[in-house]
């Protein structure tokens, strides 16, 4: 389980998966997105190599980590 403030993420084992071959992947919307990246940070979590923190087109601040089984989890704050 992770827990950031009031969020918290429940994961679950599932022995059959390769992780190779995972296409797993969840988008998570949050506030403060600068905040939570340097948490990452600072707790040396890796970051997806293509997953920094960026603006991207569709106006969303995003960046994206891997779990240990390869999900895709991308953390997304609205730019306004």
């Amino acid at each position: 389980m992770l827990q950031k403030d009031d969020l918290q993420l429940h994961f679950f084992e599932f022995k059959n998966l390769v992780p190779a071959e995972n296409y797993g992947q969840i988008y998570i919307r949050t506030t403060s997105i600068e905040n939570l990246y340097n948490t990452f940070i600072e707790n040396k979590v890796p970051i997806h190599p293509n997953g920094n923190l960026a603006e991207k087109p569709w106006g969303q601040k995003e960046f994206s980590i891997l779990d240990p089984d390869s999900n895709l989890i991308t953390f997304g704050e609205a730019m306004n």
